[in-house]
């Protein structure tokens, strides 16, 4: 600014005068002086005009700008000292703006400066966050704005994971944890610590753990598990997160282990059974060792045994944990009741107890047994506390009839009188109900006969099953059509065997000579096939069919191209058949999915109407009642359609009125894109009306899941329990492709439903299609075990009078009876985990006169029902650009288990040799294929990476330490080590066409202990060690989801043990129970060579055993 004083001289004539070049915002005081010319001289100033110039505009912001400090939430700026030449007014103001933008919190503020002050610190920023800056210079007559400044701020310690999303599932012996990054990471996190101690246990003798162990994961981790804990324990997890700035606060949580079974110790031959009675039988009780928490209670169990309906008690191993007293079980006609429940102190050693000692025992009484008849006796031993209850069960003796008279003593002690009377009346009983059996029995004339008739078939036409259909069923056909052929065969002779003795535990060990083999052949009766007309025609008596007859039934109904089933199908009355006029009211129209499979009001389910709402009282839904000849299963069943968003509520007011414990669907949510069923049931936990659902757990297997909630209602003070079994493996279109699924999903909901539950609720989407399925399925297999018959027209004609078009298409109709066959064929195979063992030996025992022996029958019987693939079916693998990927063209994978290559190399198809197949609980977890050929090696990797595979067993074709690539995929082995027979590598694969995508680590494992030579492995301990390290490395990666490739010369054999055991292992660590039958069966239904030769399935067998002695 400048100062000072000057004279201007102006002409008069102007009145105005500007002057120019003054400084802004400065004060001038203007005088004017009036000057004549010539001699008149100049007059004195007037008076002064003081006045001040206004503000000019900022010249510019300030140079020099830049970033002092920056800190995790502050940025410190500094800027040069701003003087009147630039801001050209006295007056200003500095602001500095800025702004940042994060995935959860946005922010843009300006702040004012002290113009005096050189720096200035911006602070309540959020660490490692881009934050923009720029300065603005401010006076009255202006503004200057910087360019803006990108600086980010430095990291910080993360913020605490968040406690809300960290889950803990525990088992027996480990705890899964599962929790997400923090909600402030405040940088990149780098890894996570998991600290972890025992801080409780119902055990006194678990130590806790001091110091706690502590436990480092890389920072992509979101899952752990921890094993080797000790059951029945809470241990203490304090898990923190790290950036490059440290560790963050702890989230702590408290997860307590599921307590075990006791264990109960094994008894040597018949040590446990010390004296027998007419009435009684004395055994030798041993205390249990308890695991997680003290013993609560011992139990003797006593179930009576049919001689002629001895089987294996699948569900042995899961004891009875439903107490009933000998008078319960009398009056409900159940096989079992308890004998007595000792308290723990009362069996401190091993000591005897006299079963059938006419006492009571903790409200159990202890009656005496009936002479002539066979029971089984069992000892149970129970851990409970707080709301978890394990019971551990093995049989301790046997206790066969006797030829004394039964005499059962009346625990009421009654005089002789009433005792004769009693006995008088029995007898009386007794005798009415053997005449009326007899007049049933010749009325019926009904004849059972063994279906071992079928497997010894099944041997000797094996040659047959070549020219057969896929399926299991169109097999059979051809070995019973070449049987038809024979000459004339013996009348037939009825004999009292029952659906049961297919099915039981003994008949596969019984003695088989030859001479009782032709016998039994000889004893079936003749099938005359003469033409195509089926004997069972549309509008005759549709009579039940004898199991024994229903393969040759179902033979002659699918002659003609199932000619015989299409005519009987259209024979069921199609639609409405009785009247549904509460389903019809303009009120409930919306809780009707379709409006052509609605409830009948004859049958329909009545729900409790609520106030104020007559019409709350409908749902779509009807009561299935079951009743036959001797067999009646009143509303056993209610069919209803998949919930709608408008009917969850009543939905589960109904479970609740009906007090059912088990849903059973058989639908997926969406198929096809079309919503089948609205998703009735939580995640967590929710408030439908005044009921809560919660859910506690799930549990997923290949073909279904089963998921557990607890349900709640306002006002009661009661909590039940309900089970959803979900059944995920119904195609979208057709049926399955096999039943072997199905009918394992049938077995659990029966084994799982309570005696003492209503009815089990079955939904598809409409309810009446796959619900009349499952529900006809389920009614025969319980008719045929209980009266050697099964009745499957007039049982679907049935279930339509209930609700309308049950079972809706001929092909379910159809798909009914092959289910059933397949049911009878196989039989029940699984055996309880404390039983294997000796079963086992049972099985391998040679018979002297046969020189067989039951687990060669028994691989025969499996031969019989293997389905095999036709051209048609394997049409891709056939096509003849991709023969020579293929080794051998009699082992080709179906078109339907194909996985398609996704990456693109070239001109190379899509085609692999190789075949999808489920694990124990994993669909399409295996990819079983063939040694890569040299011309296939590029697709393998493109195998390998285009599904995620995490292992690799058994392969032959790897690159040595180093990098190659294989057409499009990069396979980089980054390390190996050898233990044993197996040796392991850790490859890093990459797709070079897509580098966007993130590498997959693949563990390769290779088996050296298995010779070329040789049906099975030289170690059973070593092959056992290579399915555990594959699995152990499953549950590590991808969070348990990866697949397994697992590929030996032709894809089938060697591959298919591997995928064999590894089912066994698992179905033994969940259910308890081996079955390696049903193990082998499932894959043959993928790919037939499976497991292709005894040796192989007996070293299964091996392997489960040495699994069962090792765990």
């Amino acid at each position: 600014m400048t100062s000072g004083s000057w004279t201007e001289t102006h002409a008069v004539n102007s009145p105005n005068y500007k002057l120019w070049h003054l400084d802004p915002d400065t004060e001038y005081e203007i005088r004017v002086l009036l000057t004549r010319p010539g001699e008149g001289g100049t007059g004195q100033p007037g008076p002064a005009l003081i006045t001040r110039t206004k503000c000019a505009e900022p010249m510019r912001t300030p140079k020099r700008l830049k970033i002092a400090e920056t800190q995790a939430r502050f940025i410190a700026v500094d800027w040069e000292s701003l003087g009147y030449n630039i801001t050209r007014c006295h007056t200003f103001n500095v602001t500095i703006c800025y702004h940042y933008h994060k995935t959860n919190q946005s922010k843009a503020d300006c702040l004012e400066m002290d113009p005096k002050a050189p720096r200035h610190v911006v602070g309540n920023l959020p660490p490692n966050t881009n934050v923009s800056l720029k300065m603005i210079l401010t006076n009255p007559e202006g503004r200057k704005e910087s360019d803006e400044t990108v600086i980010q701020t430095e990291e910080d310690v993360p913020g605490p994971v968040p406690k809300e999303f960290v889950r803990a599932t525990p088992s027996e012996d480990r705890i899964s944890l599962q929790w997400k990054e923090p909600l402030e990471p405040n940088g990149i996190i780098t890894q996570y610590e998991i600290s972890y101690s025992s801080v409780h246990s119902f055990d006194p003798s678990v130590p806790l753990l001091r110091p706690p162990v502590l436990v480092s994961l890389p920072w992509n981790t979101s899952r752990h598990n921890f094993t080797q804990l000790h059951p029945g324990t809470t241990y203490q997890f304090l898990i923190r997160a790290s950036t490059s700035k440290g560790y963050g606060p702890p989230t702590t949580l408290n997860v307590t282990t599921n307590i075990s079974a006791p264990t109960l110790e094994e008894y040597d031959g018949s040590e446990a059974s010390l004296n027998e009675t007419a009435t009684t039988i004395t055994v030798l009780l041993k205390p249990a060792q308890a695991k997680g928490a003290p013993i609560s209670a011992y139990q003797i169990v006593v179930r009576e045994i049919n001689p002629h309906r001895v089987r294996r008690e699948a569900s042995g191993v899961e004891c009875y944990r439903e107490p009933v007293s000998y008078q319960n079980a009398a009056s409900a006609g159940l096989p079992y009741y308890f004998a007595a429940e000792l308290p723990p102190r009362n069996l401190p050693e091993p000591l005897p107890f006299t079963v059938g000692d006419n006492k009571t025992y903790h409200g159990y009484w202890n009656a005496p047994l009936a002479p002539r008849k066979n029971y089984n006796i069992y000892f149970q031993a129970v851990s409970s506390v707080e709301k978890e209850s394990k019971t551990q069960c093995l049989k301790l003796a046997f206790k066969g009839a006797t030829e004394e008279p039964e005499v059962i003593p009346d625990p009421a002690k009654q005089t002789d009188q009433v005792v004769k009377i009693a006995g008088i009346s029995a007898a009386v009983l007794v005798f009415i109900l053997l005449v009326l059996v007899a007049i049933l029995l010749v009325k019926k004339r009904r004849s059972y006969y063994s279906y071992s008739y079928y497997l010894k078939l099944a041997k000797k036409r094996k040659d047959a099953i070549g020219n057969t259909r896929q399926e299991m069923t169109h097999m059979v056909n051809s070995m019973d059509r070449s049987y038809a052929d024979q000459s004339t065969l013996h009348a037939e002779e009825p004999m009292s065997v029952t659906f049961m003795d297919s099915h039981n535990f003994s008949n596969r060990y019984e003695n088989h000579t030859a001479a009782a083999e032709n016998s039994r052949l000889l004893d079936i009766p003749r099938y005359h096939c003469e033409g195509t007309e089926s004997p069972y025609q549309t509008g005759q008596l549709h009579p039940a069919i004898r199991v024994a007859d229903l393969l040759q039934h179902i033979n002659l109904m699918k002659t003609s191209d199932s000619y015989g089933f299409k005519e009987e199908y259209e024979s069921f009355f199609e639609g409405q058949s009785a009247s549904w006029d509460a389903a019809k009211k303009e009120q409930n129209r919306t809780k009707n999915r379709y409006g052509n499979i609605i409830a009948y009001d004859h049958s329909r389910v009545i729900l409790q109407p609520m106030e104020d709402d007559p019409s709350s009282d409908y749902i779509n839904a009807n009561y299935i009642d079951v009743s036959g000849d001797g067999y009646q299963r009143p509303s056993h069943y209610i069919a209803t359609q998949g919930p709608v968003h408008e009917t969850v509520y009543d939905f589960w007011r109904m479970i609740w009125q009906e007090q059912s414990a088990c849903i059973v669907m058989v639908t997926n949510l969406v198929e096809v894109g079309r919503v089948k069923c609205y998703k009735y049931w939580p995640d967590d936990a929710e408030v439908y009306g005044d009921f809560k659902v919660t859910f506690v757990e799930v549990e997923p297997l290949a073909e279904y899941v089963v998921r557990t909630f607890t349900l709640e209602r306002r006002g009661f003070n009661e909590v039940r329990e309900v089970k959803q079994f979900h059944f995920t493996g119904w195609p979208d279109h057709g049926v399955p492709y096999h039943a072997t699924g199905l009918l394992s999903f049938i077995r659990r909901v029966k084994m799982s439903n309570p005696p003492t539950a209503g009815p089990i609720v079955v939904h598809c989407s409409a309810g009446a299609g796959r619900t009349g399925c499952y529900i006809v399925i389920d009614i025969m297999l319980d008719m045929a075990e209980r009266e050697g018959v099964v009745d499957i027209y007039n049982c679907v004609k049935a279930l339509r009078s209930r609700r309308i078009n049950m079972v809706q298409t001929e092909e379910q109709y159809i798909f009914i009876h092959d289910a059933i066959l397949e049911a009878c064929l196989c039989g029940e195979t699984a055996i309880p985990m404390c039983e294997f063992k000796a079963a086992y030996y049972d099985m391998i025992r040679i018979d002297s006169q046969s020189n067989s022996c039951h687990l060669k029958d028994e691989f025969q019987t499996l031969n019989s029902v293997t389905p095999q693939p036709q051209p048609e079916d394997c049409s891709i693998a056939l096509l003849p650009r991709n023969h020579d990927k293929n080794r051998f063209m009699d082992n080709l994978p179906p078109d339907r288990c194909l996985p398609f290559l996704i990456t693109i190399d070239g001109e190379s198809s899509n085609y692999i040799n190789a075949a999808l197949m489920d694990s124990y609980r994993q669909p399409a977890a295996f990819i079983v294929t063939q040694h890569p050929l040299p011309n296939t090696v590029k697709d393998f990797w493109r195998l390998v990476y285009d599904y995620g595979c995490t292992s690799i067993g058994c392969p032959q074709s790897w690159p040595a330490e180093g990098m190659l690539r294989y057409g499009p995929v990069q396979v980089d082995c980054i390390s190996c080590s050898m233990d044993c027979d197996v040796i392991s590598r850790l490859f890093r694969i990459c797709n070079l066409t897509r580098p966007q995508e993130v590498y997959l680590m693949v563990r390769q494992v290779q088996y050296l202990g298995w010779a070329g030579h040789r049906e099975g492995p030289a170690s059973k301990r070593s092959f056992l060690k290579l399915i555990l390290q594959v699995d152990k490395w499953q549950e590590e990666c991808e969070e348990g989801d990866g697949r397994t490739i697992i590929h030996c010369l032709n894809g089938g054999g060697r591959s298919g043990m591997f995928c064999a055991i590894s089912i066994v292992c698992e179905m033994i660590k969940r259910q308890n129970v081996v079955d390696v039958f049903h193990a082998v069966k499932s894959l043959r239904n993928s790919k037939p060579n499976m497991v292709d030769s005894p040796e192989q399935y007996r070293f299964c067998y091996d392997l489960a055993l040495e699994y069962l002695e090792t765990s």
